[in-house]
């Protein structure tokens, strides 16, 4: 045999190799937009536990906290073109591909844990992951639950809509999120997630928001003074895979990824409800200082929904789709 031949025959068989290896991956990338420690950390990890179990160590999951293999966005069009198998990230995040799925990111439409719980395990969340399906190329399979965001900023204490005059926030990279801080009188700085803390620490932008959580986890405290309770939105991290990569496993592996996501999502659940009030504490113990919006936030609610709720009725699907979220929601 020719060494030309040999050559093209090693190319052909890794290519088939390398066509296969989704298929039968001993171990799975998972990306985490935050560090170690937070609520995506902690998905993650359970995933990968109960995972590994029910596939009987046949199929591990290494995890990539802290934005190690690209932002948030990027593991979405990474898992679409199916060269990244799994990702954590905001749902916020998620939208750009998938708008629909905004309908969970409009300011003040969950006003609970509860809420979000009943939101993303019911026929709305099954219809958004379908969505993301469709639109994507991605499969929602897991829900971190890390509460609702709350806002943070290093020159004085916010409780009213007033307070923000002159201030720079940064927001992700997301319509709605711009929207509503433009409804209430500032226009927000669109920043990566990957560059948000030395913003912050160089005094760039003053303030961002996000839930107690992920504050602790990224260590905001050594960078931010005060905090303010808002509840304008409650974010969820859903955990996603590439559908492409889904798709070629085989159905015991379907079966173990979709069952260790239901379990990782429970997990999450019980972690926010059990841990949150102590975070708090210790954010407090660390020197930050917490204020409640006034008048149970009547100001920043009534200027955010009446503004930004209509502006994107069109892009979630229509005003009824809100409507039916709101009437799953008992409102």
């Amino acid at each position: 045999m020719n060494l030309k031949k040999t050559v093209l025959i090693s190319l052909v068989t890794a290519g088939l190799m390398a066509g296969s290896q989704g298929a039968l991956a001993a171990t799975f990338k998972m990306a985490l937009g935050d560090a170690a420690g937070g609520t995506q950390w902690e998905l993650g990890q359970t995933f990968k536990t109960v995972f590994e179990q029910k596939t009987g160590g046949k199929h591990k999951v290494d995890l990539f906290p802290n934005g190690q293999l690209g932002d948030e966005q990027n593991t979405v069009n990474n898992a679409a073109l199916g060269t990244l198998d799994f990702s954590v990230l905001a749902i916020n995040n998620v939208t750009p591909f998938s708008p629909s799925v905004g309908v969970l990111t409009l300011p003040y439409v969950i006003q609970s844990a509860e809420d979000a719980k009943k939101l993303t395990l019911g026929e709305i969340g099954k219809e958004l992951t379908e969505n993301t399906v469709r639109d994507a190329g991605v499969r929602i399979v897991g829900w971190a639950y890390s509460g609702f965001r709350v806002l943070t900023n290093s020159k004085k204490p916010v409780t009213n809509v007033a307070d923000l005059k002159g201030m720079v926030i940064r927001v992700p990279k997301n319509e709605i999120m711009i929207a509503t801080y433009q409804a209430w009188g500032i226009n927000p700085t669109p920043m990566a997630w990957s560059e948000t803390f030395t913003a912050l620490q160089q005094r760039v932008v003053d303030g961002q928001d996000n839930p107690y959580i992920t504050v602790s986890a990224m260590k905001f405290n050594e960078v931010q003074k005060y905090i303010t309770n808002i509840r304008y939105i409650f974010s969820l991290e859903p955990l996603i895979v590439s559908e492409s990569v889904f798709q070629e496993q085989k159905p015991d592996v379907q079966k173990a990824i979709l069952e260790a996501g239901r379990e990782a999502t429970e997990h999450s659940f019980k972690y926010l409800l059990e841990t949150e009030d102590k975070i708090r504490k210790d954010l407090v113990a660390k020197g930050m200082q917490i204020s409640d919006a006034a008048n149970g936030e009547k100001e920043f609610i009534d200027k955010a929904t009446t503004t930004v709720w209509p502006k994107f009725y069109a892009s979630i699907g229509g005003k009824d789709k809100l409507d039916k979220v709101l009437k799953s929601l008992g409102r």
